[in-house]
């Protein structure tokens, strides 16, 4: 029995893309392939793709989960600690966020009309009222901030739904790109900028490269921003704000 890439792709709640880019770099590289080349994946790549979610779930960088699934002298029982203490942490941290959540305002302060708990669902651990009251002061009386709670009213569940998972793939393949070695100034970088701004432009407001300038600015001048970039990966936030520069830099010359 073998599966489709987009066989695969839903059974496992990932994208084709991300399931390419793993066959590339090797970490995943399905068991056959059909007489028109198409990849085939059979029991055993899905096992091992549940592993490799597993890790990712967990935070391992892909570089890690590789070496975790393919080194022989990997000791299993060593891994089964490792992960019993980062699974303990991940049940603190969510409890906390559920307490936090049933004593949050009412997301339509922020035109998120959502319950807490769809809030919660669809958000995890990222919660978007975080610097709700600080958006309103720095930005309460601009056509930006204007046009994007008047967006925000109008998205229901499945949109924000959405909007996360752009969100979490951008992160994944961004934080894949540093630890590929990829320069904040390379085309590589630079084109995830470009997405970067045209995600905001097309969720919450249109994002000229100048403003978007200034935001990669806040990143990093910021500590509970920076904290939020380099917490996918250390360092991602000064690198996020070179590719932003770069990238404007490009498209404005």
């Amino acid at each position: 029995m073998s599966y489709s890439v987009g066989q695969v792709a839903g059974f496992a709640g990932v994208t084709v893309r991300t399931l390419h880019h793993y066959d590339d770099i090797g970490l995943l590289v399905p068991g056959g392939r059909s007489h028109a080349g198409h990849r085939r994946y059979d029991d055993a790549d899905l096992d091992r793709l549940q592993r490799i979610l597993f890790y990712r779930e967990l935070g391992f960088p892909l570089e890690d989960v590789a070496a975790l699934l393919d080194d022989p002298a990997a000791d299993p029982r060593a891994h089964l600690r490792r992960q019993h203490e980062l699974l303990t942490a991940r049940i603190e941290q969510l409890q906390k966020m559920a307490a936090a959540v049933e004593h949050a305002m009412e997301a339509r302060e922020m035109g998120i009309n959502l319950t807490p708990e769809e809030r919660f669902e669809v958000f995890g651990d990222k919660d978007p009222e975080r610097y709700a009251e600080e958006a309103e002061q720095r930005w309460g009386g601009t056509e930006a901030y204007a046009e994007s709670q008047r967006r925000a009213a109008r998205y229901t569940k499945d949109d924000w739904k959405r909007l996360q998972a752009e969100v979490d793939d951008w992160s994944e393949r961004y934080t894949d790109l540093m630890a590929a070695g990829e320069p904040s100034v390379g085309d590589a970088a630079m084109n995830m900028a470009e997405e970067h701004r045209q995600h905001i432009s097309k969720w919450f407001y249109d994002c000229s490269y100048e403003t978007h300038r200034c935001l990669g600015e806040m990143y990093v001048s910021d500590e509970r921003f920076k904290a939020f970039y380099d917490a996918m990966r250390p360092g991602l936030a000064e690198h996020l704000r070179e590719a932003i520069t770069a990238n404007a830099a490009r498209h404005t010359a």
